[in-house]
């Protein structure tokens, strides 16, 4: 099972930390954010890694390579202007392949069990149902930058963006490529595939399953949440949990 890791934001909200340097590398705990990912997908034994990128994409590319390092097999994904969430995975396609893939998004903190991921990969395999959902998603409980959530899941898993209460998407996901058909690279513009739309059109169809995570969950969107993130390492050495086959 391959990984998608977006990572071609150009974290506007961390700014000025990001005038030089891409999000993804920002450091917290003594090493690049994205360095935690692949630890972590390393010891699931999620091995096959996509990384988009666009604003300072060199730099990501010059501190991972091939991602060895981490035990795992990187290939990037380059975007001359970053595509948003969807474009950014249409444009990756022919790298991720025709099977269920893993997306996380990379200023996330989180110990969801990435193993589930494979768990729902051939849960969807052995399914009698001939239309297996087309994604899954983790919902956490709101933050307090994000109090309105953003989908609602109900006593079978599956996700409505119109009922209420509604949790929020922890930028992690296992998708089907079926969901991105019809999305290529030459219809893309910059700016053109956000994702929110193709999820929602889907949830109206009761294709978009998804979980809560009751654990750990930071959006490391600005400055003092990563400041405070990596006071907390450094502290307490507080890392996201990780199971080793």
């Amino acid at each position: 099972m391959k990984t998608m890791i977006l990572a071609a934001g150009r974290g506007q909200r961390m700014r000025p930390l990001t005038d030089h340097t891409p999000k993804p590398l920002l450091p917290v705990g003594g090493q690049p954010l994205i360095t935690w990912h692949l630890k972590r997908l390393a010891a699931a034994g999620l091995h096959e890694v996509v990384i988009n990128h666009a604003w300072l994409g060199e730099q990501i590319e010059a501190t991972l390579g091939d991602g060895r390092q981490w035990g795992v097999s990187i290939t990037y994904s380059p975007e001359a202007t970053a595509l948003e969430t969807a474009g950014g995975i249409a444009h990756a396609m022919p790298l991720l392949g025709n099977d269920p893939f893993l997306v996380i998004n990379a200023d996330i903190w989180c110990d969801w069990p990435l193993e589930r991921a494979l768990a729902i990969a051939r849960q969807w395999r052995a399914t009698i149902d001939a239309s297996p959902a087309l994604a899954h998603l983790v919902l956490v409980a709101n933050p307090t930058h994000h109090p309105d959530g953003d989908f609602a899941i109900d006593d079978q898993g599956q996700l409505s963006a119109l009922s209420h209460p509604r949790l929020t998407y922890a930028g992690l996901g296992v998708y089907q490529p079926a969901l991105f058909k019809g999305l290529t690279a030459k219809r893309l513009a910059p700016g053109a595939a956000p994702l929110g739309p193709l999820l929602k059109a889907a949830m109206a169809n009761g294709q978009i399953s998804g979980e809560v995570h009751q654990g750990q969950w930071i959006d490391i969107g600005t400055p003092d949440r990563l400041a405070r993130l990596d006071e907390q390492i450094n502290r307490a050495n507080l890392q996201p949990s990780t199971t080793r086959r």
